[in-house]
Order: C-alpha cells, then sequence, then structure tokens
C-alpha cells in the first residue's frame, strides 16, 4: 500500500469482490507509528480517531451489544463510498465478529420472491438522522429509498446501484399515509428475513493488524456482542473519490478522456 502497484491491486480487488482484508497492518494508530499512513494519506480521508469501547460512550453506541446488518451514512446526502475498519486492541475478552451482507443479492434475492415487497422499497422515501449527540443534528437534503435502482420506471430488471438501511437511524415517516407506513413495514419484514438468512451472512473476525474495507452503497455490515476492551480506528471515503482513484491506476488518461 505504499506504492500505486499496491494501490492499483488494492483498488482493483474492491470494484471485483466489494471488500478486500489487508494483513499485517500495524496494530498502532497511524498517527503513532505511521503503520498505516499509507491507508489513509494514499486514499482514505479520517472517519474518527481511534477509539476504544470505554470511549465509545460518547458516542451513543451500544458497546457490547451486537449490531445488525446496516450501512453507514443514512442521514448524509451522499453516504461514503468506501468504508474501513482496524483493530487496534482486543483484550480481556472475546467475540465481536463482523459481518458482511451482499445487499445486491439480497435485494435480487426479494426481488425475486416477492416483486411487491421490492417495488415498495424501491419507491417508498426514507430519511435518516444522526442527532443523538449534543450539537448535532445531522439530516438528508431529502428523503431516500432504501433500495435504488438505476431506472425506477423498469425496476423490476434495472440494475441495484445503491443499498440504505439502518433502522437504527431511520428518522419518522411524517406526511405518510396509513396504507403506505403499512406496506413499507410489511416489505422490510421480508428484506429483514433475506437479510438474517444464514446463506446472507458473511462472517470474519478481525485481529490486530487486519484492515476489512468494504463498499458501503453495496455492503452492509454489523458485529456480534463482545466482551473486554476494543480499540478501533476506521475510515469514510466518497465514491466519487474512490472510483476516480480507481480509474487513474487503471487506465489511461486518453482512455479516460474517450469515455466522457
Amino acid at each position: 500500500m505504499d506504492s500505486d502497484d499496491g494501490v492499483r491491486e488494492w483498488t482493483g480487488n474492491i470494484v471485483s469482490s466489494k471488500k478486500k482484508c489487508l494483513q499485517g497492518m500495524s496494530s498502532h494508530h497511524p498517527s503513532e507509528n505511521g503503520g498505516s499512513v499509507s491507508l489513509t494519506d494514499v486514499l482514505l480521508r479520517p472517519k474518527q480517531p481511534n477509539l476504544s469501547s470505554n470511549a465509545l460512550h460518547a458516542y451513543g453506541l451500544h458497546i457490547t451489544l451486537a449490531l445488525g446488518a446496516h450501512t453507514d451514512n443514512t442521514y448524509f446526502t451522499d453516504p461514503a463510498g468506501l468504508q474501513t475498519f482496524h483493530l487496534l486492541s482486543h483484550m480481556n475478552g472475546g467475540g465481536g465478529a463482523s459481518l458482511l451482507v451482499d445487499g445486491f443479492r439480497a435485494a435480487r434475492i426479494l426481488r425475486e420472491e416477492s416483486p411487491a415487497a421490492f417495488w415498495t422499497l424501491c419507491r417508498t422515501k426514507l430519511r435518516g438522522h444522526s442527532s443523538g449527540n449534543e450539537g448535532i443534528a445531522i439530516m438528508p437534503d431529502r428523503a431516500y429509498p432504501v433500495i435504488t435502482v438505476e431506472d425506477d420506471t423498469s425496476w423490476q430488471t434495472s440494475e441495484v446501484t445503491q443499498i440504505r438501511w439502518n433502522n437504527d437511524d431511520r428518522a419518522a415517516m411524517t406526511g405518510s399515509s396509513f396504507e403506505e407506513i403499512s406496506d413499507f413495514y410489511a416489505a422490510a419484514r421480508k428484506w429483514v428475513d433475506v437479510l438474517r438468512r444464514p446463506e446472507s451472512e458473511y462472517w470474519i473476525q478481525l485481529k490486530p493488524g487486519t484492515t476489512l474495507t468494504f463498499d458501503n452503497w453495496r455492503v452492509l455490515h454489523g458485529r456480534s456482542a463482545f466482551t473486554g476492551e476494543r480499540e478501533m480506528c476506521g475510515a469514510y471515503t466518497n465514491m466519487d473519490d474512490f472510483v476516480s482513484r480507481w480509474k487513474t491506476l487503471h487506465f489511461s488518461k486518453s482512455d479516460i478522456l474517450n469515455a466522457v
């Protein structure tokens, strides 16, 4: 990751697999010894400083409880394209396995098994919010659907382009009729059923020195409950920035301009 060749391979793997693990990263925060500075400086921008499980009390998180599959930043107008987790340490306990779910695959299954539920999650617009912490009141510019497809007029076959799902950040459906709310909850139950199927879930136990990066527009993530003290750091990357970096590392300038 300390050269363009390394970043080229890494970004290519993310495009092809939508997730990537890096082994052997430093178990220290980047600012301490530079162990993962290449990851942050070359491609990523800081998400937040490394936080211990005790410090996370200030962020209102259920520190040791399991977290269900979700995407981050549903309260942003433009959610992060990539998300990276780096487990720095985990002492005096266990658990905390990371959960990944392919949202595009889940959407495809929902469309096959329940077209009406799929269409409801495409047409019903929801707002997310981040307003639990002092001095914070973030909401997107408008309401967005759980499932975004390339062309609403042909939703039956159109390609899924983005998933926005975080039940903990979902705002109230004010202004919606009783029928609209009822339809949404019925569809949401079927959606969650697909997400929670064993065949939908991929589990990985992060260890100090391993980072996990995934496509936040496609891959939902979660975590099993844990005991002990964990210290994590992470990063968000804008999707446009990532795609730009991938393009410039894999294609010539003339090829890129000819495709404009």
